[in-house]
């Protein structure tokens, strides 16, 4: 079966992170579960992961927290999003923390919806190039003519 990756990364200073990410991890939650139910029939498994970011990390690269990255590519990648920053909070100290604005909308904690959004395109995507794949391995064990490839 293939796996759909859903990898999570965020600021975690003294077993705390800030409340954006907090609300995140609950929406990824959410999300996690009902993208698993929603791809099984497709033939694929989600792998989800957290990662923790230190204190040094974040203070290189603050944008890295709060960041989701489905199969290898952001969140905004699959969602034409962009990234931003805004002030956040005592756990993240005087650095702006990572934002997604998609069609105007900024967010700050990610809604379980976007994050099933990406997932499904990730996942549909995963399908065409698996069926594109196949189409062009059974041609060519009937020695057909590969125009699919």
């Amino acid at each position: 079966m293939n796996e759909l990756k859903i990898n999570w990364q965020r600021l975690v200073s003294n077993s705390e992170t800030c409340p954006r990410c907090g609300s995140t991890e609950d929406n990824l939650e959410k999300a996690v579960s009902r993208l698993k139910e929603s791809i099984k029939p497709l033939g694929l498994n989600l792998k989800f992961n957290k990662e923790k970011l230190s204190v040094e990390e974040f203070k290189e690269s603050p944008l890295e927290s709060n960041k989701i990255i489905i199969n290898d590519k952001s969140l905004e990648y699959w969602i034409n999003g962009t990234v931003g920053e805004s002030e956040c909070c005592d756990v993240c100290g005087p650095t702006d923390c990572r934002t997604v604005t998609v069609n105007g909308d900024t967010y700050e904690e990610i809604p379980p919806e976007l994050i099933i959004k990406a997932g499904l395109i990730a996942a549909s995507n995963m399908i065409e190039n698996s069926s594109s794949n196949s189409c062009c391995e059974e041609k060519s064990e009937l020695k057909v003519n590969n125009s699919c490839c």
